[in-house]
């Protein structure tokens, strides 16, 4: 079991951001794939395994979100609020599971370690 987070590399953000929208990603995900009870409590038990993946842009993620779906894995989508660096709405990251490993990797296995 394990859980991908896609981030957009287009979009210039700080460190510190950039981690929380990881953060974000990871959590919201989660809570979904808690739906699932059997996918997230082997994964929380598991040691929560995560994978961080880059894209080049808004569509490619989108694109990844919707394949996710169509595959029934948890998946969210982050907007930021645009407090700090980035405009209200700009969308940063998109994390997919907690789920079978074979299935995340069926959607990003061709990605590229951040």
């Amino acid at each position: 079991m394990k859980q991908a987070i896609v981030v957009r590399t287009d979009v210039k953000m700080g460190k510190g951001k950039l981690a929380a929208q990881v953060a974000h990603a990871s959590l919201a995900a989660a809570e979904e794939a808690a739906r699932r009870p059997d996918w997230y409590s082997e994964w929380k038990e598991g040691g929560q395994a995560k994978i961080v993946l880059k894209v080049s842009s808004e569509d490619e993620l989108q694109g990844l979100y919707q394949t996710a779906r169509a595959e029934r894995l948890p998946a969210a989508l982050i907007r930021d609020r645009g407090l700090t660096q980035l405009e209200p709405g700009t969308v940063t990251c998109l994390g997919i599971g907690p789920a079978p490993e074979d299935k995340i990797d069926s959607v990003t296995g061709r990605l590229k370690l951040l």
